[in-house]
């Protein structure tokens, strides 16, 4: 395909390609009856959620896959069907879907739609399988720039009109052990809450040098972490899972502004695009509460992923250790551990085969827009408000969406100098 394809032709076309679809959707599923799972973005996330749900059914099948390169589309695929699960994938040639079309032939052969591309694609795939009545498991996050948040946020109304699930890769709102202390914090264990720190201090990931022949789309696409309008940025893409944390346990309180710093110090080459290796943010809340949020990837740094609260009662330290409250009355967590990433599969099934679908729309899409906020506090070097964050007209989206489509500028934010759109 050579003519380029604009971003509102594309959502478009693909939907009136999904027309035809919508009368395949079903409000409710027996027990005993399967439901068809496709599969749109193959790389690890894709194939970590497609084995995820698998595992979380009895009566569920893989039947269609899809992703914008043939290669990852096999690794896949091949990873899959060594695992215990293999006698749950039935995915022919033909619904083998490759190229920037694929999702929408996927949607078109599924019940429930998993969503694991790069998060620039989200609300694009999301409204295309709302809009062919379709339920969704989306990663997150789920935008890389506010005009995508706006469209989340209407698409999410629209399933909750058609009682179609959305269910979010925000994994942690599925912990055992996060439901219970974040439960206990919320009747007031710690009281009124003061400050919560979020740290997410990680060493680097992988990285996919430019290979011969690749045009600037494709090396985008195949490097997509360390583009912003592909990603987001890392305190977007990966930083989200303990912002969304604090949000919850703020009982989805959304701040009122936001300031910060945020940098290159050392994936200052090329290879690296045009995204920051760490942010620090600050988050006032009308409550009087504050978060503070750090996010680094650098190699040879100490590394610590959690979120800490203090209140007027005592404090609560929540990480991979222990989950635990230090207050009058002490309390750590030693009940059942699960598989949250099973479990966010297990409980978006059952709802859909009770009749009463999930929806996680509202936080998935505000979780997102709150790390959005933050980088747009550490880019521009500027106090930015919810307000100006939720209506902000950047829009990262390419020119169009063909192999020799030009991908957007990426040149590397100045604080001081990078202006607020």
């Amino acid at each position: 395909m050579n003519s380029i394809l604009s971003r509102r032709e594309f959502v478009k076309t693909s939907t009136l390609a999904l027309g035809a679809t919508v009368a395949l959707s079903r409000a409710q599923v027996s027990p005993g009856e399967t439901l068809r799972i496709g599969l749109v973005g193959c790389g690890g996330r894709g194939t970590g959620a497609a084995a995820d749900a698998l595992h979380a059914d009895t009566n569920v099948k893989l039947v269609a896959m899809g992703d914008i390169f043939a290669d990852r589309l096999q690794g896949s695929l091949e990873t899959l069907t060594k695992q215990d699960i293999n006698k749950k994938i039935d995915v022919p040639e033909k619904h083998r879907f490759v190229g920037f079309d694929a999702y929408h032939k996927v949607i078109a052969e599924s019940d429930v739609v998993l969503l694991a591309t790069p998060p620039h694609f989200r609300p694009i795939h999301l409204q295309a399988g709302i809009d062919a009545g379709k339920h969704v498991f989306a990663e997150k996050p789920v935008a890389v720039d506010a005009p995508g948040v706006r469209k989340v946020l209407a698409t999410c109304e629209a399933a909750r009109k058609k009682n179609l699930a959305v269910v979010s890769g925000l994994a942690l709102r599925y912990s055992n052990a996060h439901r219970e202390i974040v439960k206990r914090i919320h009747e007031g264990a710690l009281g009124s809450l003061r400050t919560l720190q979020a740290n997410d201090f990680r060493g680097p990931i992988w990285v996919k040098p430019r290979q011969p022949g690749w045009t600037d789309m494709e090396y985008h696409l195949r490097n997509w972490y360390y583009f912003t309008w592909l990603s987001g940025d890392f305190n977007v893409e990966q930083h989200i899972h303990m912002l969304d944390l604090c949000s919850w346990i703020l009982k989805d309180e959304y701040p009122a502004r936001a300031y910060g710093v945020g940098g290159r110090a050392v994936r200052t080459g090329p290879e690296y695009g045009n995204i920051y290796d760490h942010h620090s943010v600050t988050y006032e809340y009308e409550s009087g509460a504050k978060l503070f949020a750090a996010c680094r990837q650098m190699a040879g740094c100490s590394n610590d992923i959690s979120v800490s609260v203090a209140g007027e009662k005592g404090t609560a330290a929540l990480d991979r250790r222990a989950m635990q409250i230090d207050a009058a009355e002490k309390w750590q967590y030693r009940g059942e551990k699960n598989n949250q990433s099973v479990t966010e599969h297990e409980e978006l099934f059952a709802s859909i085969r009770s009749g009463k679908p999930l929806n996680n729309g509202n936080y998935m899409a505000k979780s997102t827009l709150l790390a959005i906020m933050g980088r747009m506090a550490t880019y521009t070097g500027q106090t930015i408000t919810w307000e100006q964050a939720l209506n902000s007209q950047e829009d990262l989206s390419p020119s169009g969406y063909t192999w020799d489509a030009k991908p957007p500028e990426s040149p590397i934010a100045i604080p001081g100098v990078t202006r607020f759109v």
